[in-house]
């Protein structure tokens, strides 16, 4: 079985993210990014990338997600679509659909919604 723990998409330290949006930061609308991407804060709205997002430990996301791939340590009300992963940690928390090629939840986390595993 392939160990997801092994991606590199674990070892981004704070550096590697080109935008981080900050714990006291509340953001309404559409983002667009094309490099990785780190929420602290809360979105709002619609999330459409093409490389790694990761919604960091006590985060909020209402939002529907397009991503290479998607780490979940916060709470996310809204689908996921990922062209590669969706990695929802012990203390993450998935309100909506996800599909993506792999979808990881870890012991401890929540998921309310349809899972799709596509190729």
């Amino acid at each position: 079985m392939f160990d997801v723990k092994d991606t590199d998409l674990f070892d981004l330290e704070e550096e590697d993210f080109d935008t981080i949006l900050a714990p006291d930061i509340v953001f309404k609308g559409n983002i667009k990014f094309t490099k990785p991407f780190l929420i602290r804060g809360k979105v709002f709205g619609s999330i459409d990338a093409t490389s790694d997002l990761v919604v960091d430990t006590d985060s909020f996301v209402s939002a529907g997600i397009y991503a290479g791939r998607v780490l979940v340590r916060g709470k996310i009300e809204g689908n996921i679509t990922a062209s590669d992963i969706v990695f929802v940690t012990s203390s993450g928390s998935v309100s909506g659909d996800i599909t993506a090629k792999q979808v990881v939840l870890e012991p401890g986390s929540r998921f309310s919604g349809k899972c799709t595993m596509v190729d």
